[in-house]
C-alpha cells in the first residue's frame, strides 16, 4: 500500500485549507453527478469476489490503465486489496440485473454457475455483458475510508459494441438511481 499523503496544509504552511465539507454534503454534491455502472470481479485463492462500483475511470491509453475505489466496508474489499489480478465489466441498461446482484449485500453472487465461468487465468467472469477487461492491478493507494486501485489493462472482451455518438443503452447510477442513455437523451 502506499503511504497516505501529508495533509496539504503542511506543504504550504502559509495556506490555510478551512474545515472540510460534511459526508452529508459531499454525498449532495455527486448525488446530482452520474457515473457510469461497472462490477469487478477477483479471486485471491479463497473464493470469487464482486462488487458493483461507479468510480471506474481510464487514465490512460498508452499504457491501457483504469482506476476504480472500493470501500473499506465492502464485503470485497480484502479480496480486491490483494488480488494481482481484477476483472472490470463496463455495463450497460441489459446488464441492470447483474448490477443490481453486485449493489446487494449478503448475497452470494456468484450461486447461478450458469451465469459466469473463469479465464483461462482462474479470474471469475460474467457472461452476456456488454464488455469485460483482465488487468493486473499495478498499484493501491488508501484514500480515506476507501482503496483506489489502477489497473494495467492486459485482455479485454466487447459482447455490445457502442458505435461513435451513440448512447447505446449505456447505464448510469444518478441520484441514487438506475437510468438508461438513449437517443432520447442526447442533447448535443
Amino acid at each position: 500500500m502506499s503511504q497516505p499523503h501529508p495533509d496539504p496544509s503542511a506543504q504550504h504552511p502559509s495556506r490555510h485549507l478551512g474545515a472540510s465539507l460534511s459526508a452529508d454534503d459531499f454525498k449532495t454534491l455527486f448525488r446530482g453527478h452520474p457515473g457510469g455502472v461497472a462490477v469487478i470481479t477477483a479471486d485471491a485463492g479463497d473464493g470469487p469476489v464482486a462488487m458493483t462500483a461507479t468510480s471506474v475511470s481510464s487514465v490512460s491509453a498508452d499504457p491501457p490503465l483504469l482506476v476504480f475505489s472500493v470501500s473499506a466496508l465492502s464485503s470485497a474489499s480484502a479480496v480486491l486489496s490483494s488480488a494481482e489480478t481484477v476483472v472490470v465489466h463496463l455495463l450497460d441498461a441489459h446488464d441492470l440485473d447483474l448490477a443490481k446482484l453486485g449493489a446487494t449485500s449478503g448475497v452470494d453472487r456468484f450461486a447461478d454457475a450458469d451465469s459466469w465461468s473463469r479465464l483461462t487465468t482462474g479470474e471469475p467472469v460474467y457472461r452476456g455483458v456488454r464488455a469485460w477487461v483482465r488487468c493486473a492491478v499495478v498499484s493501491r493507494m488508501d484514500a480515506g475510508g476507501s482503496i483506489v486501485i489502477a489497473g494495467h489493462a492486459l485482455q479485454s472482451h466487447v459482447e455490445r459494441d457502442v458505435e461513435p455518438g451513440s448512447p447505446a443503452d449505456a447505464l448510469v447510477f444518478h441520484n441514487r438511481t438506475w437510468h438508461r442513455l438513449s437517443d432520447a437523451s442526447v442533447i448535443g
